[in-house]
C-alpha cells in the first residue's frame, strides 16, 4: 500500500498538533507514526507534554509558551522527511508472549447475555461467528489462525492500558470480523477481542463491542506496579511492541493466576529489531525470525 506523499497537519486548539500519515492503517503508516514519535522523544524538545502515536497518525501535546507552533511543526515535518527518506527503516522493540485461555467460560457467559439485539448471530458464540465470516471451518481453526502469527501493537489508549494490535500477515490472510451491532455494557477484564482487523486486549471490566475470543490470566495495566514487568510504568504495552499469543488450558490459566497473585509472574519477552522492509518482503519468513527470538528468551 502506497502512502500519501506528505502527512496532513492540523491543530487542536492551542496545545495539540495532529499528524495524519494516511487515511487507513497499514504497516507503512504505523511505522512512520512510531518513528516520528521516537524521534521526538530523542530530541527532547522543550514544551512537549505528551506524544501519542496511533494506527496511522500521531498526536503531540505541547506547551505553546515553551515551544512555538511554527517551530514544532517544522521539527515534526523534518522528522517525517527523515523517516520517509531513510534507507534502513527499523525500530528497536521487543516481542512479548501473552497466554490466552481461548473459548473460556467467562466470555462465553457474557456473550450469551448479549445476543438478541446486540449481535449479528443470536445463536452460537462470538468465536463461531468469527470463524464463519472468515470462511473458516470452525472456531478451532479461527483460534489457530489467531495465535500462530505475531501481532503488532499499533496504538495504546481509549481505556487505560488497552492495546490495539495489527496482525503481521499479508492483507489477504488477515482475520477481520465486524464488531457487535450494538456494544455490550459488560466485558470481563483481560478479555481478548477482535473488531475489524484489530485485536483489542481489554485492560479492565467495562463496555465493549469487539467479538470476544478468550481471556488472559495476566494483567496489562497495573496501577500499583506489583509485578516486576511494571516496575517502570503501570502500562505493559507500548506502540511498536510485537505480541505472540499462546493458548493455555484451564489448569495453566489458574496456575498463572496464582503466580500473578504471588507477585512472581514474569512475561516471556525478548528484544528485537523490527525491519519494515523485511516484514513486507517475506512476511512468513520474517515472522519465523521474530518467533525464534522469543524461543531463545
Amino acid at each position: 500500500m502506497s502512502l500519501p506523499e506528505h502527512a496532513r497537519y492540523t491543530w487542536g486548539g492551542d496545545e495539540f498538533l495532529l499528524v495524519e500519515i494516511a487515511p487507513d492503517m497499514s504497516l507503512e503508516a504505523n511505522f512512520v507514526a512510531n518513528s516520528i514519535a521516537v524521534g521526538l522523544e530523542e530530541r527532547a524538545l522543550d514544551g512537549i507534554v505528551d506524544i501519542c502515536p496511533a494506527n496511522a497518525s500521531l498526536l503531540v501535546r505541547f506547551d505553546p509558551d515553551a515551544h512555538p507552533h511554527d517551530a514544532l511543526e517544522a521539527a515534526v515535518r523534518e522528522l517525517e522527511a527523515e523517516v520517509r527518506k531513510a534507507t534502513v527503516q527499523e525500530l528497536e522493540t521487543r516481542i512479548v508472549e501473552v497466554p490466552v485461555w481461548y473459548d473460556d467460560p467467562f466470555t462465553r457467559e457474557t456473550g450469551e447475555r448479549f445476543r438478541e439485539g446486540f449481535h449479528q448471530r443470536p445463536e452460537g458464540t462470538d468465536l463461531d461467528y468469527s470463524a464463519e465470516v472468515n470462511g473458516l471451518a470452525d472456531a478451532a481453526e479461527f483460534i489457530r489462525r489467531h495465535h500462530e502469527t505475531p501481532w503488532l501493537v499499533s496504538m495504546v489508549g481509549f481505556v487505560a492500558g488497552l492495546p490495539f494490535l495489527f496482525q503481521l500477515t499479508p492483507r489477504e490472510r488477515q482475520l477481520e470480523v465486524p464488531k457487535y451491532l450494538s456494544p455490550r455494557t459488560d466485558t470481563p477484564p483481560l478479555t481478548l477481542g477482535i473488531g475489524g482487523c484489530f485485536t483489542a486486549h481489554y485492560s479492565v471490566r467495562g463496555a465493549g463491542g469487539y467479538q470476544m475470543l478468550g481471556i488472559t490470566p495476566t494483567p496489562i495495566f497495573d496501577p500499583e506496579q506489583k509485578l516486576a514487568d511494571f516496575a517502570d510504568f503501570m502500562v505493559l504495552f507500548r506502540t511498536g511492541d510485537i505480541v505472540k499469543y499462546r493458548p493455555v488450558d484451564e489448569a495453566e490459566y489458574h496456575r498463572i493466576e496464582e503466580e500473578v497473585a504471588a507477585g512472581t509472574y514474569r512475561y516471556r519477552q525478548a528484544p528485537v529489531t523490527f525491519s519494515l522492509a523485511a516484514a513486507l518482503a517475506d512476511p512468513d519468513g520474517y515472522n519465523r525470525t521474530l518467533l525464534e527470538a522469543l524461543d531463545g528468551a
